[in-house]
């Protein structure tokens, strides 16, 4: 059976391991685990390709224990509780969880004794921040380590390895150094994809010098290592949302088009609306029914079309004067409202007990309207919106709101009829 260069170029020891120095230099934790002969468990997060099962099963190696592997995806109880029947038999057993996030509470629920217990030492991989995304009883129970994207120079000694080693190419291929660095900078840390680039060259070359040139031809766009159900990409739309906030049209085009890759428009139509609504505001009001009409078109025309409509509303957004007073007002509103919930005042009430008919609302006196006071007495003075003055239209929101603050407003609507009668006079 055929193998693949990544997998036949898959560490054994963690001496083989590329990078990671802090995780398998010397003095490092998991060295000191080893040398100590105390594994314990652990949950080693990090983007695809850049090591972590290599790691665990390195790990094992090394400790000179046997391991089972359980993918939290596919596996079932029955599987898991053949496991655990093993480690008893064993005296304990090392384990290897692929996918941990994905694992449901009832594996979890059988789990928890026996790592608690010692029986089962675990070693779970995720491409998902654990402080996010695990369980609380699982994460409590494991120590934490990060697994970092293989660095250019790292996957680059890498490929050289591979092109040397007899269980990889055999050095019965001369690749110029620049397509070394062609894959290196291509691959965004993953050694994997790394692997299936340098295997890929050697089918597509009919001789055996190999330039970057012949790699652009067959690997002709870079590795994007996220899906949408990943951290990456989530850090992607947070990327998204900041360059507009901060107006780096340029930063916003580069993280809209690794979204456009992903092909999420659902998730990228409800971020750009709410970047509409929350960084843009009264400054450019209008921004966000031409964020809705952007994708109405994006959805009729469809990729690749639809990058065009996606592209203008990002650099709108972009270039807009910018306004968070919306959200700063009713975040400022609810917070009043958790400390002091108060009642409205009885003339606002639906159905208002105990006042005599001049002291009721009027709804034939529109004119009074602005001059009565809404809040309760307990928080009247209280001024949640405070303007931004970024744009004129929330420049002339703001002169409007002014003159209103220096009338002032009274609970009593006889004064005011009275005022305005005054006035009429």
């Amino acid at each position: 059976m055929h193998t693949t260069l990544a997998h036949n170029m898959r560490p054994v020891s963690l001496d083989d391991v590329i990078g990671q120095t802090h995780l398998v230099g010397e003095g490092a934790i998991l060295r000191q685990m080893i040398k100590k002969k105390h594994p314990m468990s652990m949950i080693l997060y990090g983007p695809p390709g850049c090591g972590k099962t290599t790691i665990a099963k390195a790990f094992a190696h090394d400790l000179d224990v046997p391991y089972r592997l359980f993918n939290a995806s596919t596996g079932n109880k029955k599987e898991m509780d053949q496991i655990i029947a093993e480690a008893k038999l064993s005296d304990g057993l090392f384990v290897i969880i692929d996918e941990i996030h994905r694992m449901n509470k009832d594996k979890q629920d059988h789990l928890l004794p026996h790592v608690e217990s010692g029986l089962l030492t675990i070693a779970g991989c995720t491409t998902a921040n654990p402080y996010h995304s695990i369980n609380p009883a699982i994460r409590s129970r494991c120590s934490i380590f990060k697994v970092e994207p293989l660095t250019n120079d790292d996957i680059i000694a890498g490929l050289k390895r591979a092109a040397l080693s007899p269980n990889g190419l055999n050095n019965a291929y001369q690749f110029d150094e620049e397509a070394y660095q062609y894959i290196a900078k291509i691959c965004a840390g993953d050694i994997r994809y790394a692997y299936n680039c340098l295997e890929l060259a050697t089918i597509s070359v009919d001789g055996n010098h190999i330039k970057a040139s012949d790699l652009a031809k067959v690997i002709p766009h870079a590795n994007l290592p996220y899906d949408k159900d990943e951290d990456q990409y989530y850090d992607t739309l947070s990327g998204l949302q900041k360059s507009i906030r901060g107006s780096d049209v340029n930063g916003a085009l580069y993280y809209l088009a690794k979204l456009i890759e992903v092909g999420d428009l659902e998730s990228l139509e409800r971020r750009l609306l709410v970047i509409a609504y929350e960084e843009i505001g009264l400054a450019n009001p209008n921004a966000a029914m031409r964020t809705v009409m952007a994708f109405q078109a994006a959805k009729i025309v469809g990729f690749p079309e639809a990058r065009i409509p996606l592209a203008q509303v990002v650099i709108d957004l972009c270039l807009s004067p910018k306004s968070k007073s919306s959200e700063y007002a009713i975040d400022a509103a609810m917070a009043s409202l958790k400390a002091h919930p108060y009642n409205a005042p009885k003339y606002l009430r639906l159905s208002p007990v105990g006042l005599k008919d001049e002291e009721k609302y009027d709804y034939d006196c529109p004119e009074m309207w602005e001059y009565l006071q809404y809040l309760p007495d307990e928080i009247k003075d209280v001024l949640f919106y405070q303007p931004a003055h970024t744009s004129k239209y929330e420049q002339a929101l703001a002169t409007n709101y002014e003159r209103l603050l220096r009338h002032g407003r009274s609970n009593s609507i006889p004064t005011i009829k009275e005022a305005l009668k005054k006035h009429q006079h």
